[in-house]
Order: structure tokens, then C-alpha cells, then sequence
């Protein structure tokens, strides 16, 4: 019985061999290496989800992301909470093209790397493309706020309560134009730049709620990083 075992295990020993070869000898791009830490200034890949979602369970990929991208941010120290509210793996929220008003909100650095992502490569080619002019500066309600989620008096706390979400209120552009919810979520080039940016920030963050969502959404853009994934 063990020699049949062994004889019929025979043909996958050449690709087993095989593979720990190529493994051994080549490796690909950094940016399609699901190893190698994520770095904001290559271009987003299929391997970019896996390495924000790894953030979740690996903290230290995140600041590793940091640092391989060139970027300073400041970690914050760890705050427990009796009211299950805990502050885990934060940072100061910061932006890098558009500044953030209210500045520098405590945010999971998970939610800090996916906000990274999304200006990068959401948010001002959506400006630049509808507007000709970049985002200078981001409007938001703020990120951490100990509660559940919204509407429930008991049960699944929101990911605000742990720093893990952010919204966003309205937008300041270069040349001075503003753009806010629920103003103009309309028709016309506002509404089509806000609903580009909405899209835009599916494809980094988890959850991405806005005006078509609810009327607890209409004024605001809920952008997370947390397990239940939603776009609307």
C-alpha cells in the first residue's frame, strides 16, 4: 500500500522540483510580488488588493507600505477601550496631494493606505479629467466616533468606532471651486466628477456609501476598510 502511494506520487515530484526551481531563481516585479510590500507609486495591479487586505492581519505590511513608497507618517500609540472601542495600528491621517480639513484625524493605517491609493489614482484624475485642476483640499465629518452602526442601538459596532472609516463632505479644488454633498449630486459636470470619485474609492476601500445608499448618506461619501464589502 505505502510503495502504491509512493509510486503513483511520482509524476508530481518533477513539477514539485519544478516549481521550487522557478520560485528559486525568479521572482516577479515588486508591484505583482504579493511578498513585497505595497509601494503608492506603482500603478495599482490585481496583486494591489491582496496587499491592502493583508494590512488587516499583518499590521506591519502597512508601514512597511509607508516606507517603501518614500512617505513619512506618524503612528500612534495603541489606546484600549472597556466601552469596545480600541484604537489599534492608527496613524495621523495626512493626504499627500490634498490636505485634510479638519487635519489630521487618527485613522487605522489600513484606512491611511487606501486613502493613499485613492487620491493617487481616483480622486485627482477624476479633478484633473472633469475640471482641469487637482484637489487641493478635502472636506470630512471626521473618522472615529465610539458607536454603533448607524441606526442600531445594539449589536455590530460601526467602523468609525475604531478609527477604520472616514467620510468625506465635499472637495476644494486648485482654482478655488467647490464641490459639496448633497449639492451637487446632480446632474451636470459636478455630479459626474462626484460619481466618478464614489466609483473610484470601490476600488480601495471596502465600503464605499454614499447618497443613492441611504438618506443618513446623502451628505456624505462613508469610505472603510473594514469586512463587509459595499458599494453604493
Amino acid at each position: 500500500m505505502l510503495l502504491r502511494a509512493l509510486l503513483s506520487s511520482l509524476p508530481l515530484v518533477p513539477l514539485a522540483l519544478a516549481a521550487l526551481y522557478v520560485t528559486a531563481l525568479w521572482r516577479p516585479p515588486p508591484a505583482w510580488d504579493p511578498l513585497a510590500p505595497l509601494d503608492f507609486r506603482d500603478t495599482p495591479t490585481l496583486v494591489t488588493h491582496w496587499k491592502l487586505s493583508r494590512m488587516a492581519w499583518q499590521p506591519e505590511t502597512c508601514l512597511a507600505a509607508f516606507a517603501a513608497s518614500g512617505l513619512k507618517v506618524t503612528p500612534l500609540p495603541d489606546r484600549p477601550s472597556e466601552a469596545g472601542c480600541p484604537l489599534e495600528n492608527t496613524v495621523r491621517l495626512a493626504g499627500e496631494g490634498a490636505s485634510l480639513a479638519p487635519a489630521g484625524p487618527v485613522a487605522t493605517c489600513p484606512l491611511a493606505a487606501a486613502w493613499e491609493m485613492f487620491e493617487r489614482y481616483a480622486l485627482q484624475p477624476a479633478a484633473e479629467r472633469h475640471f482641469g485642476s487637482r484637489v487641493a483640499r478635502v472636506q470630512h465629518l471626521g473618522t472615529f466616533a465610539c458607536r454603533n452602526v448607524y441606526g442600531r442601538t445594539e449589536g455590530r459596532r460601526s467602523e468609525h468606532a475604531t478609527a477604520n472609516a472616514i467620510d468625506v463632505a465635499g472637495f476644494t479644488l486648485a482654482n478655488g471651486r467647490e464641490l459639496r454633498l448633497p449639492r451637487d449630486w446632480g446632474e451636470g459636470e459636478a455630479g459626474a466628477f462626484l460619481r466618478e470619485v464614489r466609483d473610484g474609492a470601490c476600488r480601495f476601500f471596502r465600503a464605499v456609501l454614499g447618497p443613492d445608499h441611504n438618506a443618513a448618506h446623502r451628505d456624505h461619501f462613508h469610505l472603510d476598510r473594514g469586512p463587509w464589502p459595499r458599494c453604493s
